[in-house]
C-alpha cells in the first residue's frame, strides 16, 4: 500500500494488488473510501459512498463502452451504457437480470423494447 500525509496522519492512497489489480483511496486516516480500481485488462472502475459502503457508479471497458451503475453496495445494476459508436442504451431490471429497454443511435434512431431479458 502507498500512503500520503504527515507522520501519525498518514492515509492510504493506492494499493497494488499481486494479481495487477490497483484500488485508489480518498479520504482521512481511517475513513479512507475506495474510490476507484483499475484492471490489468484496462477496465476501469468507479466507486462513490462512504468507507465500507462504497458502491460502484461506473465502469469503463478497453472496448469504450462506459456502463453507469445505480444501487447500493452489492446490488448495483446498469442503467445505462455508452457504446464507443456513441449509442447510448437505456436498462431496467435489476442486477444481473437488467434488460434493455431502449436504444439511442448516434444518427438519432430510437429503438424502444419490450419483454423480458433474452425473450
Amino acid at each position: 500500500q502507498h500512503y500520503e500525509g504527515e507522520r501519525g496522519a498518514e492515509r492510504a492512497v493506492r494499493s497494488v494488488r499481486a494479481n495487477g489489480i490497483v484500488q485508489y483511496f480518498e479520504g482521512e486516516k481511517g475513513a479512507e473510501r475506495k474510490v476507484r480500481m483499475d484492471y490489468p485488462n484496462g477496465q476501469v472502475q468507479h466507486y462513490e459512498g462512504e468507507r465500507g459502503a462504497e458502491r460502484m457508479v461506473r465502469a469503463e471497458f478497453p472496448s469504450g463502452i462506459v456502463k453507469y451503475y445505480e444501487g447500493e453496495k452489492g446490488a448495483e445494476r446498469v442503467v445505462r451504457a455508452v457504446r464507443a459508436d456513441g449509442a447510448v442504451e437505456h436498462f431496467e431490471g435489476e442486477q444481473g437480470v437488467e434488460r434493455t429497454v431502449r436504444m439511442e443511435t448516434a444518427s438519432g434512431i430510437v429503438q424502444y423494447y419490450e419483454g423480458e431479458r433474452g425473450a
